[in-house]
């Protein structure tokens, strides 16, 4: 599986998709702990593991933490050519933790998953296991950690293949999930399947490529998917891009320029760009990963690349979607949902990391507490529209936001005092949120029981758009009410 830069750069361990989830001090506890267990690699490996696991189970969805619990585990249990070491160890912890999977203890999974591997790394029933309730919590970097871990440990083992192949065809990496398929297509009893799914595989990967997801199709005559174990862990491209055409020459020129000067940035971010649209994603992250190394972690380089973490982002869920339309499944409906959901997680650390390194600038804060209300986190949410309701050219919108926040968490007089805010400062340039805070004002004045504030907003409303949502009938009732008031 390839290295994605999702896994958090090197030197920032506590970049990850759940850690933006985790409070500062709990993430703060965690980045020491992980201090401890590197500084004590050497000298004590044990309590280095013991260090490592904590921080895997704390932050599950962050990669630097688990690759490293992984590597020291290695080390310390080399895997033995025959048999493995699942021979000397027992049998898998897989059966128990599919369990907790299929009940949906996906914590609990990881939890007794990291005690499974602390004796046995290479047990690939624990690996897919917890593969899976990463999934499930919508942690693909560690995920795809936990797939790679199994497929290195059994390349030749159909179900890890297959669930590497529903991975990569997930991401939209048809190429992996195909290669994954045909490396198994000689194993007694995968024949059929393997074929169909190839051939399945293929198609969606014409589409997409069409739709502009993925990287072009390949040529005719191209050669077939690599098979190797090695390749496929490694993500490696299957088609590298034409040297002979245009993109292809200014390519091999922007290599050139690398080679030559490989501090300067500017070609690698140029580099990847190109190679996007010429060759693969994967190609463009590499030469991203390379960038972000030699620029010892600059921020023009880090911001590049959680600009295209965010667009391949939304590609995958666009992708799924339009898969969903055509064939609308149980597995295609959770695989959008959890698409969905990373890419919310993503974009809350990357807004919550821009607002922190501008705090001058009122948008990442705006955009980041969209997400925090989208998110369902309406407390941190109300925090970060607070401090952008000065912002003169938000305050209706930030208003009619806040308004909803505070509703949520039944602060109704608070939310009430916003709503009125956002009906003054909204305009009819700005239609759609003005009936909306409307709305929300007359609904919520009817529900405290302030029928004169709830009959006149309403009415503004009705005037403005009669047929919104159910206002006719909230005016009628309010006025069969007021009339038994008598």
């Amino acid at each position: 599986m390839a290295n994605d830069p999702q896994a958090g750069p090197a030197g920032d361990p506590s970049a990850s998709p759940s850690s933006a989830l985790l409070s500062p001090a709990e993430r703060s506890r965690l980045a020491q702990s992980f201090q401890a267990g590197t500084k004590n690699l050497a000298a004590n490996a044990d309590y280095a593991i013991e260090m490592f696991s904590a921080c895997v189970i704390g932050d599950p969805g962050n990669a630097v933490y688990l690759q490293a619990l992984l590597g020291i585990l290695r080390k310390k249990h080399p895997q033995k050519k025959s048999g493995g070491l699942a021979s000397l160890f027992g049998g898998s912890k897989g059966g128990a933790l599919r369990k907790l999977v299929n009940s949906g203890q996906h914590r609990d999974v990881i939890k007794q998953g990291v005690d499974g591997l602390k004796a046995n790394p290479y047990d690939t029933g624990a690996l897919l296991a917890m593969a899976d309730a990463c999934g499930h919590l919508a942690f693909p970097p560690t995920r795809q950690v936990y797939l790679k871990s199994a497929l290195d440990a059994a390349p030749a083992d159909p179900e890890v293949n297959k669930h590497c192949a529903r991975f990569a065809a997930e991401i939209g990496e048809f190429d992996q999930a195909i290669a994954c398929w045909v490396r198994i297509g000689s194993v007694k009893g995968f024949a059929e399947e393997s074929e169909k799914e190839i051939a399945r595989l293929q198609v969606e990967k014409t589409i997409a490529a069409g739709q502009g997801m993925t990287g072009r199709p390949a040529p005719a005559g191209a050669s077939k998917p690599a098979t190797g174990a090695t390749k496929a862990a490694d993500g490696a491209a299957t088609r590298p891009a034409d040297s002979s055409n245009e993109g292809g020459g200014k390519i091999a020129e922007l290599k050139r320029k690398i080679k030559e000067n490989p501090a300067e940035i500017d070609p690698y971010l140029e580099l990847a760009d190109l190679l996007e649209k010429e060759a693969t994603v994967d190609d463009a992250k590499g030469v991203l990963s390379q960038a972000l190394a030699v620029s010892g972690g600059d921020i023009k380089v880090r911001e590049h690349i959680e600009d295209r973490q965010l667009r391949w982002g939304r590609q995958k869920v666009i992708l799924a979607e339009k898969r969903l339309e055509t064939d609308d499944t149980p597995d295609h409906r959770d695989t959008v949902e959890r698409l969905r959901a990373n890419l919310l997680k993503q974009e809350i650390e990357i807004y919550a990391a821009r607002a922190s390194r501008y705090p001058e600038n009122p948008t990442w804060k705006y955009e980041l507490a969209m997400r925090l209300k989208l998110a369902g986190n309406y407390t941190e949410a109300i925090k970060q529209f607070q401090e952008v309701l000065g912002d003169s050219r938000r305050k209706g919108g930030v208003a009619l936001e806040l308004g909803e926040c505070f509703q949520k968490i039944k602060q109704y007089q608070l939310a009430m005092q916003n709503y009125v805010t956002a009906v003054e400062a909204l305009t009819d340039r700005e239609p759609d949120q003005r009936k909306r805070a409307l709305y929300r004002a007359g609904v919520l004045a009817s529900g405290l029981e302030d029928l004169d504030s709830a009959k006149k907003y309403l009415s503004a409303l009705a005037g403005l758009d009669f047929g919104y949502r159910d206002v006719a009938q909230r005016l009628d009732k309010l006025g069969s009410v007021k009339d038994k008031g008598g």
